[in-house]
């Protein structure tokens, strides 16, 4: 596997410890990023540096990307200088949340030159992709998944949601919709609990040990919310643009969806009042300033 070549475009919160996972496996890698210290960072690991999408794609035959927003991947990956463009790449692995429109597109493009797409969006945060312990969800034919899988495998748990572009996407939209429902209706609880008396670890260990626990009191809320460090490292804004997608879809597929309607209005105040790049967990502030009281501090687990 040490032979084939690769390339990662995207180095930032999640991309530049999948590609330093991939570098630290031994693998042949070329990198771009518009963030020339984390290119440094991967070069000093044996990467080797691209000026462009289309440079990694003319140096290798499968280029993984991990970017921001639908529009920065189909500049990546169709534009000018994109991924198309390069002489040498045969697979086009899109780590990022895009939603599955996009990654229709993307795939119907690049299959024009012979480029095929591999829909693969990862949940499990930066401690996740630095740890090898992401979910992947891909989508692609199944020979391909098959050449990418032991690449993969260093990132995490793969799994194959289906041959049809796009199915991946949804995968990861829905999963982030529950994850992101469980963090509101969790902050606001706990809220609730602090101002009736109770202690907030108290109220978590009872979630953990019933029918209450889920990803925000198993882990959000004891590593980022107690502790009041609010670092655990996805930002309102993107936890928005993933809820707005989901919902996107979801009207166009005609399934109404009002509890993730009101998530997303959650994360709409949210962002309004401490910015889109606040981690996510300031949602439990939101809920704090309405009802007047403050979860205590507790130290970091």
């Amino acid at each position: 596997m040490s032979q084939l070549s690769i390339g990662f475009i995207g180095l930032g919160t999640m991309g530049e410890p999948m590609a330093t996972r991939l570098a630290q496996a031994g693998l042949n890698l070329t990198v771009f990023d518009l963030n020339e210290a984390t290119v440094d960072r991967l070069v000093a690991l044996g990467a080797k540096r691209a000026d462009s999408p289309a440079s990694v794609a003319s140096q290798a035959e499968i280029v993984f990307a991990s970017l921001p927003t639908p529009d920065v991947v189909q500049k990546v990956a169709l534009g000018d200088q994109g991924v198309s463009s390069g002489s040498k790449v045969r697979i086009f692995v899109d780590l990022s949340t895009t939603g599955p429109r996009t990654a229709k597109l993307v795939a119907e493009s690049l299959e024009k030159n012979d480029i095929v797409a591999v829909d693969c969006p990862v949940s499990g945060g930066a401690a996740g992709a630095a740890k090898g312990t992401l979910a992947l969800m891909a989508s692609c034919p199944k020979a391909i998944y098959d050449e990418v899988k032991p690449i993969l495998d260093n990132l995490g748990k793969l799994i194959f949601c289906g041959e049809a572009p796009g199915l991946g996407q949804t995968m990861k939209l829905v999963n982030n919709l529950v994850s992101l429902t469980a963090l509101a209706v969790s902050s606001e609880a706990l809220v609730m609990g602090v101002k009736a008396g109770l202690d907030p670890q108290i109220m978590l260990d009872v979630f953990n040990a019933g029918s209450g626990r889920n990803s925000a009191t198993a882990d959000k809320l004891p590593r980022a919310v107690l502790p009041r460090t609010f670092d655990f490292g996805f930002t309102t804004g993107l936890s928005l643009k993933d809820t707005r997608l989901c919902l996107d879809e979801a009207e166009a597929m005609g399934v109404p969806m009002p509890v993730g309607s009101a998530v997303r209005q959650v994360l709409n105040m949210t962002r309004a009042a401490y910015g889109d790049n606040a981690d996510f967990t300031r949602i439990v502030c939101l809920f704090e300033q309405w009802a007047g009281v403050e979860v205590p501090t507790r130290p970091k687990p």
